[in-house]
Parts: structure tokens; C-alpha cells; sequence
């Protein structure tokens, strides 16, 4: 059975494990790089989440009896509080397919809902075609902002939004 855990600093390094794995899985899918964050120590894993405002972000992981099973992350936007960004967002290869993403998705939604925002928006590079078509069938269309991907110019990122109505 899949659950939601909220990252924690209790729980961190169970975050930290499913976000390098992301970062070798999808390398053009964030905004770092697995080489970056690989060595990061535990404890500034940990320093990280301690010092993380709980009211304007929040980070979740998708997990069974074994596995994480995804991750995703959002937090309010500071110079619009009524846009949340969706980001982090992954879904373990073997677990893709089976709803995990949407479930992610859905709890971010809510979470953003909670703290009056009306506007859950996201970036995502032009190779990524499955993830482009994931976004879409949540609800999500482009706004026409697009920008060079920081990991390599020559993509480009281009912002997702939905309403939070």
C-alpha cells in the first residue's frame, strides 16, 4: 500500500537516497546534478530540513513496505503567495505507470490549497516528453514562459500551470 510520507529531518536520509537516484535516473529533470548533491554530507542533509519552513514548502516522498517509490516537493512562490511551484517531482522507473505521480501530485495540490494559493505551476525541459504529457493529462498547460535549462542551454524548460480552484 502506498503512503505519503512528509520529509522530516527524522526521515531525511531516505529523501536524500530517492533524490540521488532520481538524479541518475532523469539528469535533465532537475535543476541539479547528481555530481552536486552527492557530496552533500548527511548532515547538511539534515542541517537542510531542520531549517526548511514548514508553511511555505514541503517535500513528500511516495513509499511502500520497501521502497520509495517517488518523491515531489513544492513550496510557495515569495513574490506571488498565490502560485505554488511544483518541484522534485519523480517516480521510480519500476513504480511508474501506477498512479504514484498523481498521487504526488494531488497531496502538493492540496498542500498548496491549504495555504491559499490558486495556482500550482512547474517547469519541465522540452526532451522530456513523458513527463510533458503526464502534466497535461493533471490538468496542467503551458503558459508560453519557457527559459534556458541551468544544467544545459541548448534545452529548454518550459512552465506548467493549473488552476487551484
Amino acid at each position: 500500500m502506498v503512503r505519503l510520507q512528509p520529509v522530516t529531518p527524522q526521515n531525511v536520509l531516505l529523501f536524500k537516497e530517492a533524490r540521488l537516484r532520481a538524479l541518475q535516473d532523469a539528469p535533465s529533470a532537475f535543476g541539479s546534478t547528481y555530481a552536486r548533491e552527492s557530496q552533500f554530507t548527511d548532515e547538511f542533509w539534515i542541517t537542510r530540513e531542520e531549517q526548511r519552513n514548514p508553511q511555505q514548502s514541503i517535500l513528500y516522498m511516495a513509499v511502500d513496505a520497501q521502497a520509495i517509490l517517488g518523491i515531489a516537493g513544492c513550496f510557495i512562490d515569495s513574490d506571488d503567495k498565490t502560485h505554488a511551484n511544483l518541484i522534485s517531482m519523480w517516480t521510480a522507473p519500476e513504480s511508474r505507470q501506477q498512479g504514484i505521480g498523481r498521487i504526488l501530485v494531488e497531496e502538493i495540490a492540496a498542500w498548496a490549497r491549504q495555504r491559499k494559493a490558486n495556482t500550482l505551476q512547474l517547469m519541465v525541459t522540452s526532451s522530456n516528453e513523458p513527463a510533458l504529457l503526464f502534466y497535461q493529462r493533471l490538468g496542467f498547460e503551458p503558459t508560453g514562459h519557457t527559459e534556458p535549462y541551468p544544467n544545459d542551454p541548448a534545452l529548454i524548460e518550459h512552465q506548467m500551470a493549473r488552476p487551484l480552484l
